[in-house]
Order: structure tokens, then C-alpha cells, then sequence
């Protein structure tokens, strides 16, 4: 499937994974992609427009702690950590550095892809 027919509801872990990361910076959607450790490995344009964080700022920055503490909580961090497989979009709202903003958040991980990965739709 063309990245460009790719969407939030639909995009696989193993898409993601495999996409280079120019094929991730069209995506309409935000992509953050971090290992076990937290540490951001994949930090979409998308991502870093709406957020308005540069890439060289947030890659290899624990993201829960220093990225998004508004998502270090049972919603969002914790799941990654009782969870081995998870595909679930949950309704959020950020509010880090920023006024509060609805957003659809999508958890993708598996034991058996060492990245896991948190999608944002504004």
C-alpha cells in the first residue's frame, strides 16, 4: 500500500516500521517512535510542526519524561508497560507547553518489534 494511503486508523506497526523516514514525514498524522528505554528513536515533520519541537531536540530524549509528561500516566505510558501488544486509539487531550487540545492518540507496540509508537491526530 502507498504511504500516501495510509491512514491513522489503519497504518500497521510493521508499515511503520519499515518506512523510510521521508515516507513518515508526509504522513498527516504525528509519528513518535521510542524503544523499551523511552528514548525517542523517530520523530516525525508532522509531529514536530504541530508540536512545534525540532527533531534534533526530542531524538534520544526520554519521551514520557521529557518530551510528553502529559502523557506519563496509566493512559498512555503505563499501558506500554503492563501491555506487550497493544493497538488502541484513545481520545487525549495534551496539554504540555500548549493550551489543552483534543486529540486522538494511537499505541501501537509488540514483543516482538522492539520500537513502539504513539500516534497523535489533531
Amino acid at each position: 500500500m502507498p504511504v500516501s494511503d495510509m491512514a491513522f486508523e489503519t497504518v500497521a506497526l510493521s508499515d511503520l516500521e519499515r518506512m523510510s523516514a521521508d515516507e513518515r514525514d508526509i504522513l498527516p498524522f504525528g509519528v513518535v517512535g521510542f524503544g523499551a528505554d523511552t528514548l525517542v528513536q523517530i520523530y516525525n515533520a508532522t509531529e514536530a510542526r504541530m508540536s512545534g519541537l525540532d527533531p534534533s531536540t526530542v531524538i534520544g530524549v526520554p519521551f514520557f519524561d521529557a518530551v510528553a509528561q502529559c502523557m506519563n500516566n496509566f493512559m498512555v505510558a503505563q499501558r506500554f508497560e503492563d501491555e506487550a501488544q497493544i493497538d488502541d486509539v484513545v481520545p487525549y487531550v495534551l496539554t504540555l507547553r500548549m493550551r489543552p487540545t483534543k486529540v486522538r492518540l494511537r499505541l501501537l507496540a509488540d514483543q516482538a518489534t522492539p520500537r513502539r509508537y504513539v500516534l497523535i491526530e489533531r
